[in-house]
């Protein structure tokens, strides 16, 4: 009985299908160190964004940009079915063959704008907004290291006994992704990532939105310009009718002046002129409208100067 059960506690010590292989680490005077060698890893710094001043002048707009600017929209009425990247693509293409000359256009302009946002930060460094501005980043910064340091005074303790320290796998939260903000397979991440995805589905429908403004105040504009090339158009034609018009009566006048220059009025000692033929012309008709019996040889002299008239012009 006893030799049974040396015998089984033998086959269960010896036998490999029992037993798991188990790999002890090595004590190497390499992975023994002390606790003031050994100092935790400090947390990765994130990438930050650069904070925005938004009181600081208008960022300069380059020469790509001004034209894609000024084509986007023709190429978005020509390519309606097409997509925001591949419009891109298209105006990408355009500017790179663009002639030399017409490149140059936008790039002289693009240099006015970055001459122009020079001067007005050198201006603008000198205001109460960005000495305000400044001073907040500079504080932030400040806090930022008073931070790391009492970060820095509270994980590095010493501990004078020795820390066996083995190698092991990383942890695929603790691994680094690229310096994301945020660590990858972990909830805060897709929470994260979904309030992004809201985000940006949000800023492409304001996009979409503020672009069918630009098209239909496009339009309105080219509407006006048709409405004012319409009223140019009707204003030539009035000038033309007008100068016509002016003409006709200069005749009136030159021949009325001609006809009636040697016909004198009762109780008037001015003869017929081209100066005061409309002054004339109205005491004779509210002479004959009264139609006194002394003006009947008047009357009659009238209609003998009127008979020899020529009205043709």
């Amino acid at each position: 009985m006893e030799k049974h059960q040396e015998n089984g506690e033998n086959n269960f010590i010896t036998s490999p299908s029992k037993i798991k292989s188990i790999k002890m680490p090595q004590t190497e005077p390499n992975n023994m160190v002390q606790s003031d060698s050994i100092k935790p890893k400090a947390p990765k710094a994130k990438k930050r964004k650069k904070p925005k001043d938004t009181t600081a002048p208008r960022q300069p707009l380059t020469g790509y940009i001004r034209y894609l600017n000024d084509r986007r929209e023709a190429v978005r009425t020509a390519n309606p079915a097409m997509s925001f990247v591949e419009i891109t693509k298209i105006l990408a293409s355009e500017w790179t063959n663009l002639p030399v000359e017409k490149k140059q256009q936008y790039l002289d302009a693009a240099e006015q704008d970055r001459e122009r946002y020079s001067k007005e930060y050198e201006l603008y460094k000198q205001t109460d907004a960005y000495k305000q501005f400044t001073q907040q980043q500079t504080d932030k910064k400040v806090k930022e290291t008073k931070d790391k340091e009492l970060y820095e005074k509270v994980t590095l303790g010493n501990v004078n006994t020795p820390i066996f320290q083995p190698t092991l796998p990383k942890d695929p939260q603790d691994m680094d992704f690229g310096n994301f903000d945020i660590p990858i397979f972990t909830e805060e991440f897709l929470d994260h990532n979904k309030t992004r995805d809201g985000e940006l589905r949000q800023l492409r429908k304001v996009n979409t939105d503020y672009e069918q403004q630009n098209a239909s105040l496009t339009k309105h504009i080219d509407n006006m310009k048709s409405a004012i090339t319409k009223l140019e158009t009707e204003i030539m034609q009035q000038e033309k009718t007008n100068s016509s018009l002016q003409q006709h009566l200069d005749h009136l006048r030159t021949t009325l002046s001609t006809g009636f220059e040697g016909v004198k009025l009762p109780g008037i000692k001015d003869a017929a002129t081209m100066q005061n033929i409309d002054v004339y012309m109205a005491n004779l008709h509210s002479m004959l409208l009264e139609n006194r019996s002394q003006d009947t040889k008047l009357l009659q002299t009238v209609r003998d100067v009127v008979a020899k008239l020529e009205f043709n012009g």
